[in-house]
């Protein structure tokens, strides 16, 4: 039979912590950061529900070298973007990783 692990949530992320750590896996907030307190939530405009922070994706402009396989990436314009989801009808919002983080509470 296993154990399971208690666990904290993170403030700043969501994340799911495991309650023998002081800082959060993703996003390396402390456990008693108080985060998104001044933070004003991001809301779905479909349902009206708090959007979940997924996570920061990148995301290449053109198509794949072919025979050039994972060298060829070298070659093409990658943009980083934040990735936020409402859990209940699935809408996304992407958002540029690195301008505005501190007004969606990452």
């Amino acid at each position: 039979m296993a154990t399971s692990e208690a666990t904290w949530t993170c403030k700043q992320c969501g994340a799911s912590v495991g309650d023998t750590a002081e800082v959060c896996w993703r996003c390396a907030a402390h456990r008693s950061a108080t985060g998104r307190a001044a933070v004003t939530r991001l809301r779905c405009v479909q349902c009206d529900r708090d959007l979940e922070y997924v996570g920061t994706k990148s995301f290449h402009e053109g198509t794949r070298w072919g025979v050039l396989g994972d060298i060829g990436e070298l070659f093409v314009n990658k943009q980083k973007l934040d990735l936020y989801c409402c859990p209940r009808c699935g809408r996304v919002e992407f958002f540029v990783d690195g301008i505005g983080e501190d007004l969606r509470g990452r």
